[in-house]
């Protein structure tokens, strides 16, 4: 699976609000320069961002946006999923007949299917107060995480 510029940016842009705040509005041109993203890119996110109740807006002079709620109750996933990111793994549309090949669901479709569910329950462990202080790394660690994995058999 690979996550989209769209779902990227929103994430860097929100983090770097959630970073730069401290309260008060923060410009979309602030965000822009330090975090190398086009002005007009962004006013598209934010106003995504904004209809999914992420974040407000405030006009004026000394405007911007403010995050809807903390940095520690705003879900990673919530993010991506605002900016009409999909969280799968798998090629096919939700609930088409057609399947992942045009015929049916293709025989790693249950394996990838499983894998979007993942990457979901990971990105929605991980908040952005998580990745502002550096905490994201270890979120997914598996209880048997200090098991080494098995090296390839050579045939």
């Amino acid at each position: 699976m690979k996550l989209s510029t769209k779902g990227r940016y929103a994430v860097m842009a929100m983090v770097d609000l959630a970073k730069h705040s401290a309260g008060k509005p923060v410009a979309l041109n602030d965000i822009a320069i330090r975090q190398e993203i086009s002005l007009s890119y962004l006013e598209q996110l934010f106003a995504k961002l904004r209809r999914g109740g992420l974040v407000t807006s405030a006009r004026g002079p000394g405007g911007g946006y403010r995050l809807a709620r903390g940095a520690d109750e705003t879900r990673i996933a919530d993010i991506i999923i605002a900016v009409d990111e999909p969280i799968k793994a798998t090629r096919c549309e939700l609930g088409s007949p057609k399947g992942c090949t045009g015929h049916g669901r293709c025989v790693t479709h249950d394996l990838w299917e499983e894998l979007g569910r993942q990457i979901h329950m990971f990105l929605s462990a991980v908040t952005l107060d998580d990745v502002v202080n550096k905490r994201a790394l270890g979120k997914s660690r598996h209880p048997d995480a200090d098991v080494s994995p098995r090296e390839p058999v050579a045939a």
